[in-house]
């Protein structure tokens, strides 16, 4: 099988370190990004220079229009899709419930939560035994963030469960969905919340006394996609120190 993966939000953090790793492994790579485009480049770039395949493709997945011609650039471009990590999302300034309007709260429910069923109904109309879906969620679908990211750990926990029932839905047909759950990660993602300095301020309280890094996410990652985790499926790595 010739390995076509699209990383969704592949262009900074968690997904541009999984673009990276996915080409060492072989894969033909697709980095998808939303709106930074020279981030994008650089992360095909440094693939191209290590001798990987790859292009970067603008899309907001959380349109089907978009998603849909995604995957037909990918299928011209690379050839059929047979891994897909859905890793696109937002996260909005620190917040308790009551300050969170619903305009907020649905925007990022779209953006994280639809744009994942979307991209996973594009891909398993295509994939069959041997692909495998790998969904980013977080460990704040299990603390439920609160007095942060309510919303951001709604659409988390929702993509928890639709990790878990496509997962049985699709095993049949040899295709594996899993998710991995990053705790306190040192990207760019915690700025977009208004604290910069989140993790380094939460790494006391972690069990392993320290934050992780997108690579050591992107490690699991791509385990999950990998033959060697091909009984594995409906499951979650945490990947939180410890929490």
């Amino acid at each position: 099988m010739n390995k076509v993966v699209i990383v969704t939000g592949g262009s900074r953090g968690i997904g541009a370190a999984t673009c990276k790793l996915l080409a060492k492994n072989g894969y033909a790579v697709c980095v998808n990004y939303k709106s930074n485009k020279v981030q994008a480049d650089l992360v095909v770039q440094e693939i191209r220079e290590l001798g990987g395949q790859a292009f970067s493709y603008q899309a907001d997945v959380s349109n089907e229009a978009d998603v849909t011609a995604l995957f037909e650039a990918v299928q011209t471009t690379l050839g059929p899709v047979t891994h897909l990590v859905n890793n696109a999302g937002i996260l909005r300034q620190q917040a308790s419930l009551l300050e969170i309007d619903t305009e907020r709260f649905n925007d990022v429910l779209i953006t994280n939560t639809t744009s994942c069923f979307i991209c996973c109904k594009a891909a398993i109309r295509s994939m069959g035994k041997g692909c495998a879906i790998v969904n980013v969620s977080s460990a704040a679908s299990k603390t439920g963030s609160p007095f942060e990211y309510i919303d951001y750990a709604t659409s988390k926990g929702a993509m928890d469960t639709l990790t878990i029932g496509l997962s049985k839905e699709v095993a049949a047909q040899g295709i594996r969905v899993n998710g991995v759950r990053p705790g306190c990660i040192y990207t760019d993602i915690h700025a977009d919340g208004g604290e910069p300095g989140r993790v380094d301020r939460l790494s006391p309280n972690i069990p392993l006394q320290r934050g992780g890094t997108p690579e050591e996410v992107a490690h699991a990652i791509v385990w999950l996609l990998s033959d060697e985790a091909s009984y594995v499926t409906g499951s979650f790595i945490d990947l939180a120190g410890g929490n």
